[in-house]
């Protein structure tokens, strides 16, 4: 008793120890500040910070309506919370392994023993043992080797925890992108179509006097081109709506022949994006989440190879009742039990286990490295963005003098027309230009919206590291909350 009381405090504290490096995130290269936005500083109070349900800042119902579809219909949002359902079984797979194992059996043979030869004639004897016994089995984690693989499965849930967050933003900004898209088609249309309008109008006339002898042939085949122009960009138009109508069914899970969205301008507020500081970027972004959660799982995985040098501790244990007579099949002569310890020590392995313990080493400073280059992408669609946004908002005030400007001088011009004082032509090349600036004024808005996304997108729509489940929430949640939501 005072040999094994001695074992049992020897191996008590052993199995409090875990091999392996704890881990500790890495650092990333992170600026002091964003380049777009120059001398930028934390406004107070900071209510202007994208958070909830960003999209409604944009100010449309329908395509508030629209993102709504997208968590419960999207196949790649879907596809990622399976993906984390699946990341919950593996810690419970992996939590298994910290219990013993109990098992039961109950088996009834039956046998022929060989017996001597008696008058030329081999007998034996038929024999029925049933037997019913207990069985549990127990490897002690003395090295930490099983407690590492459930921080490696916990770590990998949150992983995939935040790839299901990242999968609906990202879903989220491309069906807006493609809205605003579609709506910009929309503007350009409906512009198209009052010029055609007025086109329509300007051939009647230029018939009316080449009629009355006041104008040339010629003016007449310039307005019935420029008519005939106008009219196939309208129509090229639908090409590209058409398609954009069918990436958003998809993103909302739908077969394009089943949603059809009606045609709209666009009529949207500009929201205001402050970035926040850079520094907080990393705790924002759900692939930056993952990715820091995938090199917590690869540092644990280093743990588990390296607890292969050591011996295991196995204690096992079964009990129960065997005899070839039923009726005396559950006494207390049947009964039989056996308990006691293994230690197991691999001694020659060929170089195995330092070839899984380099494998896992290295497959740790791949997620480092790949954890520092999400986060670089991170800063530079931050930066693309600012930039975007900022030049794009300088385009659209000249744009806006542009417009101005064409739309005089086709008045101008068209009061010239009428006094006989200039050809059609000049009519012609002045109001080309004019449509042309109003396009590009319509295009810019719409690529002020697309990048006012992106930035949404960039800082991760409101989601936050903080909300990465831990314990048994982690073990239990199976619909996490994500951006947006």
């Amino acid at each position: 008793m005072k040999r094994r009381a001695f074992a049992l405090a020897f191996l008590l504290p052993l199995v409090g120890c875990a091999v392996g490096p704890d881990y500790a995130r890495p650092d990333a290269a992170v600026p002091q500040a964003y380049k777009g936005t120059g001398e930028w500083k934390v406004a107070q109070p900071r209510d202007e910070e994208v958070r909830g349900k960003w999209w409604e800042a944009f100010g449309d119902s329908q395509l508030s309506a629209l993102v709504e579809r997208v968590e419960i219909s999207n196949q790649n949002v879907l596809l990622a919370d399976a993906q984390f359902r699946r990341a919950q079984a593996l810690i419970a797979a992996s939590r298994s392994s910290l219990f013993p194992t109990v098992g039961a059996s109950v088996s009834a043979v039956r046998s022929q023993s060989p017996a001597g030869v008696a008058g030329g004639t081999t007998t034996g004897r038929i024999n029925t043992n049933r037997t019913a016994s207990l069985d549990a089995g127990w490897e002690v984690d003395l090295w930490g080797q099983f407690r590492r693989s459930v921080e490696a499965s916990e770590a990998g849930a949150q992983a995939s925890w935040a790839d299901l967050a990242a999968a609906r933003l990202s879903a989220q900004a491309e069906l807006a992108t493609s809205y605003f898209l579609l709506r910009t088609i929309d503007t350009q249309r409906r512009l198209l179509d009052d010029t055609v309008a007025t086109f329509q109008k300007q051939l009647e006339l230029t018939n009316n006097r080449y009629a009355a002898g006041v104008v040339a042939k010629v003016d007449v085949a310039q307005a019935q081109t420029q008519l005939r122009s106008t009219q196939a960009d309208a129509i090229d138009l639908g090409v590209q709506r058409a398609q954009l109508e069918n990436a958003i069914a998809v993103l909302v899970g739908r077969p394009p022949a089943e949603l059809s969205i009606a045609p709209a301008p666009l009529e949207v507020s500009m929201p205001l994006i402050p970035p926040a500081m850079p520094s907080e970027l990393l705790e924002r972004r759900p692939d930056v989440a993952a990715a820091e959660r995938r090199m917590a799982a690869a540092n644990a995985q280093i743990g588990v190879a390296k607890a292969a040098y050591f011996p295991s501790l196995t204690i096992s244990a079964t009990g129960g009742y065997s005899s070839a007579d039923p009726s005396q099949w559950f006494t207390a002569p049947a009964r039989f039990w056996a308990i006691g310890p293994a230690i197991a020590q691999s001694i020659f392995d060929a170089g195995l286990r330092r070839a899984q313990t380099e494998e896992a080493v290295a497959a740790y400073d791949a997620t480092v490295a790949a954890y520092r280059q999400t986060v670089l992408s991170g800063f530079r669609e931050v930066e693309d963005s600012l930039a975007a946004l900022r030049i794009l908002e300088e385009e659209a005030k000249v744009q806006e003098d542009a417009v101005r400007a064409a739309r005089e001088s086709v008045a101008l011009t068209l009061n010239q027309y009428k006094a006989g004082t200039v050809s059609f032509l000049n009519v012609a090349i002045v109001q080309a230009s004019q449509l042309n600036n109003e396009r590009a004024a319509v295009g810019v808005l719409g690529r002020r919206l697309v990048a006012a996304v992106s930035l949404v997108r960039a800082l991760g729509g409101g989601w936050s590291a903080a909300e990465l489940p831990e314990g048994e929430l982690l073990r239990t949640r199976s619909n996490p909350p994500a951006a947006g939501r």
